[in-house]
């Protein structure tokens, strides 16, 4: 974690602050009418005309001051509304004119981010605390920013300091938190118990060797369920290897993993009433004489037989022995998430992860929330025909469809045949990273459907007051 958020965001006692006045386009033309003429010319020089993101300084009668900010709609303020002020505004108190901030003091606080561990002098910036009348809203917010803080963090490291032992070195922090249990399976253990992940992993260094890592907690008596996150904390492509461009951002591959572990910590700290199991396979996708082949034929822990025909769709074949161990131990409802595909991507963009559901109310649910929290999916038809399109000649399944076509369908076919029927189950192919900057939302690493999932959890499995 970075700086105490929890000193960005304080409940409202009538302390000194400068005030944040809200205006849309389409009442900019009353307020300005009802200023001052000293207020009119500043706005005119500001060329403020109330568009979102705007912002102009207002001079007060004396030396004090406030700040005029333009928003989409005063009536639906929107996580981002806030976010562009807190970045540029200087260090100090600020309070919203006559209401609360509501959602977006989100905004507020992930705008004060930035990643800058290996930077010798990096940009001193004081914190800019927004006071809010609304203090019951204030530990959601701040556990949900601290959460995000966490994906962006893990997502932002260079894979030299983010492997499998660092993902491991997470959790176990994260148990030793929230008072939860670690179980890690590897070495030869692995071997047998989950050969995918272990033959994804092979051709790494023995100090980034492969594992399943397992977090449980909460009552055994409350509901199970699983988060599964696809922690490859670097793609090469192995034997099928990358070119330099498509080798580029593989640090983010482990951004799945990243997902879960700051879901994992919400529904720890929220204290949920759920039996949560977290399942993290974590491997880097190396290349040696020990790596994985195109035309190898791997048993999975279910007893599928899988045909690698393409060593870069490594992602799947981790989270399919994952997503085998959660089935066994009768969750109810199990979400992943993993950068899959560059066909989501291509589909899609970097915005909007692609999500596939076993059940049309479980992806209408997810697909709402999302809407509703500025925190877009897109639901995605898991397309059977598309099934043969994994078919291999000498095995039960092929881990790659031939030809290029719907390649995140065909993805999440081949994980859905490691989940039955029974079991909800919900996949998220999310990019994990934000190719340039908006307010509130930094170039780098990102929680992408986070958000969504989380609202989904603590609706379902409501807290009782």
């Amino acid at each position: 974690m970075k700086a105490d958020l929890k000193t960005l965001l304080q409940p409202d006692k009538e302390q000194p602050a400068t005030l944040l006045q809200l205006v849309d386009k389409n009442g900019f033309d009353g307020w300005l009418a009802a200023q001052p003429e000293r207020i009119r010319e500043a706005v005119n020089a500001q060329s403020f005309r109330g568009d979102g993101y705007q912002m102009a300084i207002l001079p007060g009668e004396k030396a004090d001051w406030s700040a005029v900010l333009g928003v989409a709609n005063v009536d639906a303020l929107s996580p981002w509304c806030l976010a562009k002020a807190a970045e540029v505004l200087p260090e100090g108190l600020y309070r919203v004119e006559g209401r609360g901030p509501g959602p977006a003091a989100l905004g507020w606080l992930l705008a004060q981010y930035g990643f800058d561990r290996f930077k010798a002098n990096p940009a001193p910036k004081g914190p800019r605390t927004l006071l809010t009348p609304e203090p019951a809203q204030i530990d959601e917010t701040l556990l949900l920013a601290e959460a995000i803080t966490l994906v962006r963090d893990l997502v932002n490291l260079p894979a030299n300091h983010m492997g499998p032992a660092d993902l491991e070195a997470v959790a176990r922090s994260l148990a030793a938190d929230c008072g939860a249990a670690v179980t890690v399976t590897s070495g030869r253990d692995l071997e047998k118990a989950f050969p995918l992940i272990a033959a994804v992993g092979a051709a790494a260094t023995t100090d980034r060797s492969p594992r399943l890592i397992e977090l449980e907690w909460g009552n055994p008596a409350h509901p199970r369920i699983a988060l599964v996150g696809k922690g490859v904390c670097f793609d090469s492509g192995g034997l099928d290897i990358k070119n330099s461009a498509g080798m580029r951002l593989m640090k983010k591959d482990m951004g799945g993993a990243a997902h879960v572990l700051g879901l994992a910590r919400l529904v720890m700290k929220t204290r949920l009433p759920v039996r949560l199991h977290l399942l993290v396979p974590a491997v880097e996708n190396a290349v040696s004489g020990a790596a994985l082949r195109p035309g190898d034929v791997v048993k999975s822990r279910k007893g599928i037989t899988v045909e690698i025909g393409n060593t870069d769709a490594e992602g799947r074949l981790v989270l399919a022995d994952a997503l085998a161990k959660a089935v066994e131990d009768k969750a109810e409802l199990i979400l992943d998430f993993a950068t899959l595909t560059g066909a989501a991507r291509i589909a899609l963009g970097p915005d909007l992860p692609a999500l596939f559901a076993n059940e049309d109310g479980l992806a209408e649910a997810l697909a709402e929330a999302g809407k509703a929290l500025s925190d877009p999916l897109w639901p995605m038809p898991l397309w059977t025909d598309y099934a043969d399109m994994l078919a291999s000649d000498i095995a039960d399944i092929g881990n790659a469809a031939e030809g290029g076509m719907a390649g995140s369908i065909t993805a999440a076919l081949f994980l859905q045949k490691f989940v039955p029927e029974n079991i909800l189950w919900a996949h998220f192919d999310t990019f994990a990273w934000r190719a340039s900057a908006r307010p509130g939302r930094p170039k780098g690493g990102d929680a992408l459907g986070l958000r969504a999932a989380w609202r989904l959890l603590s609706d379902r499995y409501a807290l009782s007051d």
